[in-house]
């Protein structure tokens, strides 16, 4: 059975860790997900044919992202970590609002994020985004 205080700390610092990435991520710069992903490291998003293998291949993926990406602010929804071991399952629902000099638009995704605790540290093993379905 596990310790629900050490899941709650679990919990506080896998989000911490994705807040941070996302802070980054939202001023262009894509490198504090690369950071936090272990080697292994599985891929999809809306973008991708197919998943991506391997920490080489998300940091090509991420590249061209670099510098291009201006997130005014988002709000992290619903977040749960259902922690099993070494193991934590991040979901969470994610509305990034982006502001250009013509308009205010809204992205709303969907989001899963598996981390692992690897030499004592928490590393992301497998990240899944999706659109989220608004139905009218």
């Amino acid at each position: 059975m596990s310790n629900s205080t050490n899941d709650a700390e679990i919990e506080a610092a896998i989000i911490a860790l994705e807040r941070a990435a996302l802070d980054r991520w939202g001023k262009g710069d894509p490198w504090g997900f690369t950071e936090l992903s272990a080697d292994e490291v599985t891929y999809f998003d809306t973008g991708t044919e197919h998943r991506v293998d391997g920490i080489q291949e998300l940091r090509r993926l991420y590249t061209p992202r670099e510098g291009k990406i201006k997130i005014e602010r988002y709000d992290m929804l619903n977040p749960k970590v259902q922690v099993h071991g070494d193991t934590a399952v991040l979901t969470f629902n994610l509305i990034d609002h982006i502001r250009t000099a013509i308009e205010q638009t809204d992205e709303r995704w969907n989001a899963t994020e598996v981390y692992c605790r690897i030499d004592g540290k928490w590393k992301i093993i497998h990240t899944h985004w999706s659109y989220t379905n608004i139905s009218s």
